[in-house]
């Protein structure tokens, strides 16, 4: 019954935040934060349940990585909500949130067994670092995407529905750069910290664990992926790529972690099919 608790939250959450979407109204918006809140709080509640029952944190499986996948793109989001004070993205990040939930509610009970190979702690550490640099870098998409429409529709002059609800091109581009900010940390120390990792079972008889170089396809495309938001961060500061460059940035980043989470990770790596 409890695994059921954050979809309800992150569902009454979604319901707010298109009220307030609708409507403009800061005590609707406040509400939504509250229920958001809950909901992250809740699924902190289940995962530390799930952990405590199964001796180690949930992270391995499709269910268990979609779970924890919520939970830090819910948690990615409230950060960029709290230091910008604009709620508006709530209504698109939140109904994310409750259709990727109704998997991880069905198995809430399910925590599949972690092989010996994978019980370190800084796999732990390794696998929760590049999930938040995931949310952040798919937060960080969503708001890329809403730019480039947002100035279409501004360059167009045709200001309709959503001109008038969503942020200004200033405020997108604001939370998308501190999007990628958070992500560019997590998956720096995500990848640091797996490097660590392979190198303390590099000499296991593990099939996988002799698998893990660079020449790897999942290894190279997350270092990849950690150059591609270098430079995209490297472009904002330095020769002032930001707006509709950065946005576009963002989304060919997010494409390349797409490529990595799903087709390479489940058939193409050697190392990380566990």
């Amino acid at each position: 019954m409890l695994g059921w608790l954050p979809l309800v939250f992150y569902a009454a959450a979604a319901a707010a935040y298109i009220a307030h979407f609708g409507k403009r109204d800061p005590r609707v918006g406040r509400v939504a934060s509250s229920l958001l809140a809950g909901g992250v709080l809740a699924h902190t509640f289940v995962i530390g349940m799930q952990t405590v029952q199964a001796g180690y944190a949930p992270l391995v499986g499709t269910t268990a990585a979609i779970s924890a996948f919520v939970w830090l793109l819910g948690l990615a989001y409230l950060y960029v909500e709290l230091t910008t004070d604009e709620r508006t993205m709530g209504a698109f990040v939140t109904v994310l949130l409750a259709v990727l939930a109704v998997l991880p509610a069905l198995h809430a009970s399910d925590v599949e067994p972690r092989p010996e190979l994978l019980r370190s702690p800084l796999f732990t550490l390794h696998v929760l670092s590049l999930l938040f640099a995931y949310a952040s870098f798919a937060l960080a998409f969503v708001l890329g995407v809403t730019y480039v429409l947002l100035f279409k529709e501004i360059k167009a002059k045709h200001l309709g529905f959503f001109y008038t609800r969503l942020p200004s091109l200033q405020v997108l581009d604001l939370m998308n750069g501190r999007a990628i900010i958070v992500g560019w940390l997590f998956l720096t120390c995500g990848l640091v910290v797996g490097g660590i990792w392979a190198t303390q079972i590099h000499s296991s008889p593990d099939p996988h664990a002799q698998a893990m170089s660079v020449a790897d396809p999942k290894i190279l495309v997350a270092l990849l992926c950690w150059g591609m938001y270098s430079f995209a961060l490297f472009a904002r500061r330095a020769i002032g790529w930001s707006g509709r460059r950065a946005a576009w940035l963002s989304a060919i980043g997010f494409v390349i972690v797409l490529l990595n989470f799903v087709p390479v990770g489940y058939f193409l790596t050697r190392s990380h099919n566990f």
